[in-house]
């Protein structure tokens, strides 16, 4: 069994705070709960809305993390930007190098609708990633899990790909054999596999036991809305539980 990993995602802790505009609840304490119950690294997302996750979040992230902080961002200048000047050269307290996951983004959408048309944009893809990765970012590409896009993944700076798992998390059936194709064949271009949009402790077990090339999971929506429930210890820890097995 590969070694699995678990992202938590804490930007619907900054939603809940953006609401009434105050201080609290704050995603860098949040970030710290994960990491405590076992999570692998944090994730946030910061929107060109700035929705959520606030510019003033991303260094507080940076310095307060003490696994990894993988951030998703679109891939324009005004994000390369922000993501080179706080993650640039800098590296976790474990020694590893920091994350951004590039996606794409719609003005107006509740969430991401899809992956990154990676084919479509290979031009401008390529050099967001490639200066990402001169500043010293690992770099992963958000992507439906389609061959074309598999495949125009493979980019200098470039590492991984995380699977869009939406239809998947949808019902749809058809969803687990093309995230497993996919899936494979991102392992014989040489990237990490990564999965993740609408993952909950209900369907995570099916996907890991079906595609076991994904090594991470990237996880905030549902772990953040069972916290209010059980706790954000005992959300992150059942998760830990099923990606184990």
């Amino acid at each position: 069994m590969s070694y699995r990993r678990l992202g938590v995602n804490v930007d619907h802790v900054a939603t809940i705070r953006q609401a009434r505009g105050v201080p609290y609840p704050d995603p860098v304490a949040a970030a710290m709960i994960a990491e405590q119950a076992g999570a692998h690294q944090i994730t946030c997302h910061i929107r060109m809305d700035r929705r959520h996750i606030q510019d003033a979040d991303l260094p507080r992230l940076r310095d307060g993390v003490q696994t990894l902080l993988n951030v998703e961002m679109a891939p324009t200048a005004e994000m390369i930007d922000l993501a080179v000047e706080v993650l640039g050269h800098r590296r976790a307290p474990a020694g590893r190098p920091h994350r951004v996951t590039l996606v794409p983004e719609r003005p107006g959408e509740v969430t991401t609708e899809g992956g990154l048309d990676v084919w479509a944009q290979h031009e401008a893809v390529s050099e967001a990633a490639a200066r990402l990765a001169e500043a010293g970012i690992r770099v992963s590409l958000f992507i439906d899990p389609e061959d074309a896009q598999v495949r125009a993944s493979r980019l200098q700076g470039v590492d991984m790909v995380e699977l869009n798992t939406a239809r998947y998390a949808e019902h749809d059936p058809d969803d687990l054999d093309r995230l497993a194709r996919a899936a494979r064949l991102a392992g014989e271009l040489g990237l990490e596999v990564a999965a993740g949009h609408g993952l909950t402790h209900h369907n995570l077990p099916e996907l890991v036991a079906a595609v076991p090339e994904i090594v991470e999971y990237n996880i905030g929506h549902s772990i953040i809305a069972r916290a209010v429930f059980v706790g954000l210890d005992r959300a992150v820890r059942d998760l830990l539980e099923i990606i184990r097995r």
